[in-house]
């Protein structure tokens, strides 16, 4: 469960919100899923490396991914006492060993063992955000505190894989988590100087899980949530190995950075419309989405077109977890606090999830079978996004 967001005076009681210390909180969040995503596009060379195919490797990422699910709701109860700051500098250290760890392994179950072990140290670190990000804001203005600390997961998402492929080009894909580890280093220092270490509030009693996901329009919300990011992961977990099926190998970083440049975009775009049309955009998030993947299915031999699928899904994608929590928080309202961590460890469950499914067709089936597969999530994401008019996506906020 996360912590409360009700209680404990805010740290800042002024009008301003403390954007250096919510930009910690930022990073640290972008951090997570940069370190969680940061495998997918360097696959084919931490293979050569591990002595591994392409479809047992992608699993590292999987391993990432479940850990920080199992770890999301019972590591945020057990540390809901502790100061916010220490568990926070904890996670972060936490991720930085692994991922230094992660660059001088050779062997394929070592490297798995640590993985696991940087998933849970996301684990701590995501149920914290929201409720930290709340807790420094003034009143009136948590919201857009709350805002500002969440998008750096989005951006780590949508970044994760370009940043890698990049970033493997200066010496090996070693590199790219070098470099992760300096970014992490830098973050701890931001995070020590910018950030109170406000004391640990007990978490919530008042609703049981079991209790919250009765709640109407929660479940339809938690089923499209899975389905719309196990689509996303089983193709952008292996994208690289799309693209080569596509004869664009080489032209994969490119494509990444439409991706993401439209994804940055797609997070700044949305932030300021969300609380007026929430429904809207979650309706053309999953359609242009599908629609994306329906061009790569079907005419992945024109590259222009390719990019141009890439660019519209970065689009549709980019603020999709902004969406599913808000019209979680949106449809559990004094319970939002527990359907939080729910959606937390459901995230991170469909990321495991596609990646696994994901190796599994580029094993059997070939990459091609990447983008159907997809697609058939994508439409049951959307008929529960359409039929959850009631009350998991209200035309209206109530």
């Amino acid at each position: 469960m996360t912590e409360t967001l009700t209680r404990g005076a805010p740290a800042v009681t002024r009008g301003r919100l403390p954007h250096a210390a919510l930009s910690g909180l930022f990073l640290a969040g972008f951090i997570s899923i940069l370190t969680e995503c940061l495998p997918a596009g360097l696959l084919p060379e931490i293979s050569r490396t591990l002595g591994t195919d392409v479809a047992l490797t992608g699993q590292i990422v999987t391993i990432y991914a479940l850990a920080t699910a199992l770890a999301a709701i019972p590591f945020s109860r057990v540390t809901s006492a502790w100061p916010r700051r220490n568990v926070l500098l904890l996670a972060l250290g936490t991720v930085a060993v692994a991922n230094v760890l992660t660059a001088v392994s050779t062997g394929y179950t070592l490297t798995m063992v640590i993985r696991f072990a940087a998933g849970l140290g996301t684990g701590l670190i995501w149920p914290l955000l929201g409720g930290y990000a709340a807790r420094l804001a003034p009143d009136g203005r948590q919201g857009r505190a709350i805002a500002i600390a969440l998008a750096g997961t989005p951006l780590g998402l949508a970044l994760g894989i370009p940043l890698g492929t990049w970033l493997s080009g200066f010496g090996g894909w070693q590199t790219a988590f070098w470099a992760s580890v300096a970014l992490i280093g830098l973050t701890m220092v931001w995070v020590l100087t910018t950030l109170p270490n406000l004391p640990g509030q007990q978490v919530t009693d008042r609703f049981t899980v079991r209790q919250v996901l009765v709640l109407p329009g929660l479940r339809t919300i938690l089923f499209a949530l899975t389905a719309y990011m196990v689509a996303h992961n089983i193709l952008y977990t292996y994208i690289t190995d799309f693209l080569g099926s596509a004869g664009m190998a080489s032209q994969a970083g490119w494509v990444l950075f439409a991706f993401g440049v439209t994804s940055v975009l797609s997070v700044v775009v949305v932030g300021s419309h969300i609380d007026r049309h929430l429904r809207k955009l979650v309706v053309g998030s999953t359609v242009l989405f599908a629609a994306s993947v329906l061009v790569l299915a079907v005419l992945s031999g024109v590259p222009a077109l390719v990019y141009l699928a890439a660019a519209a899904w970065g689009l549709a994608f980019g603020s999709s977890p902004s969406l599913f929590v808000g019209a979680a928080i949106t449809a559990t309202k004094e319970a939002s606090d527990v359907a939080q961590s729910i959606t937390i460890t459901v995230f991170s469950t469909s990321i495991a999830l596609g990646g696994f499914l994901g190796g599994l067709l580029v094993a059997d089936l070939g990459a091609s079978s990447l983008t159907w597969a997809s697609l058939v999530l994508l439409a049951a994401a959307a008929a529960a996004v359409f039929g959850g008019k009631r009350h998991a996506f209200p035309q209206k906020a109530k």
